[in-house]
């Protein structure tokens, strides 16, 4: 895995999106640790990637220390390190945007969000601060619990 860093953020500009067909945390997890197997034997780099449609128009800024937020059901749970935006071409011919992120989910503070589509800019001041790198094996709180816990103010 790559290395994290737990630093502030303020400097930096983010990407938000939704996890759709993600049920909690550990299903991301799962998720991306099946797309790292995969990459390994296939004797590729070890990313994780998300193809998107539209290409960020202010790729330098995210580029510079940016993340990709994830919102699983309604609320920001988990951030990626992006590495870079690679140039994907569909079965379609039409170029798509690969989003290159660090393998490493970092879990962030439960912050709700309503439901949107596609990715929106996240400004490092709207963020959620960081907590530590997801651990599947971690007795931690489920991701239900803790989202409430967070709307009522206790985390």
């Amino acid at each position: 895995m790559g290395s994290v860093n737990f630093s502030d953020m303020s400097g930096n500009l983010h990407l938000i999106k939704l996890c759709v067909g993600v049920e909690n945390l550990g299903d991301l997890a799962s998720y991306r640790a099946k797309q790292s197997e995969q990459a390994r034997n296939e004797g590729r780099e070890d990313i994780s990637r998300h193809v998107t449609r539209m290409w960020p128009k202010r790729e330098a800024e995210l580029l510079n220390g940016g993340s990709l937020y994830w919102v699983i059901k309604g609320v920001v749970l988990a951030r990626q390190n992006i590495l870079r935006l690679d140039e994907v071409l569909g079965a379609d011919g039409i170029r798509r945007c690969g989003i290159i992120m660090d393998p490493t989910l970092i879990r962030t503070q439960a912050q709700p969000r309503r439901a949107f589509q596609g990715w929106r800019y996240l400004a490092a001041a709207d963020a959620p601060k960081d907590i530590g790198e997801f651990n599947q094996n971690d007795d931690a709180i489920p991701d239900k619990m803790y989202a409430e816990l967070a709307s009522l103010g206790v985390l």
